[in-house]
């Protein structure tokens, strides 16, 4: 072979190598964390009036909750009880 052609092989698979081995190593990390942060995200938003009101939404709206019985102002749902909200098998 001739010395350009082997020297142009070589850097094409360096580069190969360099870009394999760059995007496998840090893509698991990433990905970790992006997991954490949801559900950190998630805890916090399971806090909330939506959550934690004496009747809740079953959809959980955002501005939805209240201590009295009514309907949701988001969706237009009936309130359930948060105590039959968490028997019936819903474990958020």
């Amino acid at each position: 072979m001739k010395p350009v052609k082997l020297l142009r092989s070589g850097i094409l698979h360096l580069c190969f190598a360099l870009f394999f081995w760059s995007c496998g190593g840090n893509h698991s990390a990433a990905h970790e964390h992006q997991q954490d942060d949801k559900a950190q995200t998630e805890q916090k938003a399971e806090k909330g009036k939506a959550y934690t009101s004496a009747y809740v939404c079953p959809m959980h709206c955002e501005g939805s909750g209240s201590e009295e019985a009514g309907k949701c102002p988001a969706c237009g749902m009936d309130y359930v009880a948060q105590a039959e909200h968490s028997e019936d098998g819903h474990s958020h």
